[in-house]
């Protein structure tokens, strides 16, 4: 592992000279036992406070009977949180060096993560996105920083794509202003404009040549990240106990949206872990399909636990919506986790048309639990356990097939 103090090793696996500041120079991408540092995961730490924000507004929205404004603000907040953390992991993941300057200008971008948590709530309420844009402009200006440093040490193709990342990053970051100076109506266009013109930042720069990201850090990155919007989920679980023993002439109604919150938890994260995804990587077409799709699976996994919250306030009479309105809120992000993971983790390990079916088949029976009135919840949980259970079997069965065929082999 390498630790916060160690020197990290170059290309060729050498140590760089030890020191407080040091080149900026591209790590190996085959380097042996690359894990996850202390500061990335305070890194990431820090977005619990973003997503929290973005989740709670959500629950809001979908409460008061508002489920378009409130899941369009939700999606524009998310993809704020989503792409700095993008921004930051698949750097570091080329470049990181652990030097002085390099923790520093992390810090600051971390700061810029909180601006940016703080603007939140008035972003979706106000629709003033000026906090917003002032964290992120702390976190871009930081990161520019990082890239023009890279540059530095760089010569050739490689220089030109960290010197392309810089300038890119700069352009959208004037772009996004339009939220800011454009009036109200136009920003939702601004927004899908602006976003756009973000995911093409990457597949410019790296035309040039790829920067060397390590295929098992970044499975790693992306695996810490899905457990933190998870626990998002864990917490509006939570919440729905608490409520439970709070709220006794609303206990029938809210054990099972507790019940089926915490099977809904559990299955979504041995759904993403069951297979190692890092060999799946090297491709780097394959890398960007795999890295942009996980919004989808990050903003469906926290918008789960807000779907429980919504579900909590409709049992105890505070949501001004109905019971299938509630359950929507859990089912529809539920079967879209289920959806995006098949796409993008599982369907690239199953061997069969039984294999490949249970998750979409999954999430088509979540999507029927919708109906099901206050059971909605716990029927969900109950067909996520089971799609688990279903998939282990499978698989266990492929596995002793294959064991028996290799035996008999060498007899043949």
């Amino acid at each position: 592992m390498t630790s916060s103090s160690a020197p990290v090793p170059g290309p060729s696996g050498a140590s760089p000279p030890s020191g407080p500041l040091r080149r900026l120079t591209a790590r190996g991408r085959d380097e042996a036992h690359r894990v996850a540092s202390p500061l990335e995961l305070f890194f990431d730490l820090c977005f619990v406070v973003a997503i929290a924000q973005a989740g709670v507004q959500l629950v809001h929205a979908v409460a008061e009977g508002h489920p378009g404004e409130g899941i369009l603000n939700y999606a524009m907040a998310f993809f704020a949180i989503w792409w700095a953390w993008m921004n930051f992991s698949w750097f570091a993941s080329a470049y990181d060096n652990d030097d002085a300057l390099y923790r520093i200008v992390t810090l600051v971008q971390i700061a810029g993560v909180l601006v940016l948590a703080a603007g939140i709530s008035r972003a979706a309420t106000q629709h003033d996105f000026l906090l917003v844009w002032i964290g992120y402009v702390i976190m871009r200006l930081a990161l520019v920083w990082q890239w023009l440093r890279a540059a530095r040490s760089a010569a050739g193709a490689e220089r030109t794509t960290a010197l392309r990342y810089a300038y890119g990053v700069l352009l959208c970051q004037v772009g996004w202003l339009g939220l800011v100076l454009l009036p109200e109506p136009s920003r939702p266009w601004v927004f899908l404009v602006m976003a756009i013109a973000e995911l093409c930042v990457p597949l410019y720069a790296e035309k040039v040549q790829e920067t060397p990201w390590h295929p098992h850090h970044i499975a790693e990155r992306y695996g810490l990240f899905t457990i933190i919007v998870l626990g998002e989920t864990i917490a509006a679980a939570t919440v729905a106990v608490k409520s439970a023993v709070d709220e006794h002439e609303a206990l029938g109604e809210l054990l099972p949206i507790a019940a089926g919150g915490l099977l809904i938890v559990f299955s979504a994260w041995w759904i993403y872990f069951v297979v190692p995804i890092h060999g799946h990587l090297r491709s780097s077409g394959r890398a960007f399909l795999w890295g942009y799709g996980h919004y989808l699976v990050f903003a469906s996994a926290a918008a789960i636990g807000a779907g429980l919250e919504v579900a909590v306030e409709q049992a105890v009479g505070k949501a001004r919506i109905s019971t299938l309105s509630a359950s929507a809120a859990v089912t529809l992000p539920a079967a879209l986790y289920l959806l995006t993971v098949w796409v993008l983790h599982s369907r690239h390990f199953k061997v069969g048309l039984a294999q490949q079916l249970v998750l979409p088949v999954t999430a088509l029976l979540v999507i029927c639990c919708t109906f099901l009135g206050e059971w909605a919840v716990l029927a969900t949980g109950l067909v996520s356990a089971a799609a688990v259970a279903t998939g282990v079997t499978l698989t266990a069965r492929t596995a002793a097939r294959q064991r028996a065929a290799d035996a008999a082999a060498p007899a043949g």
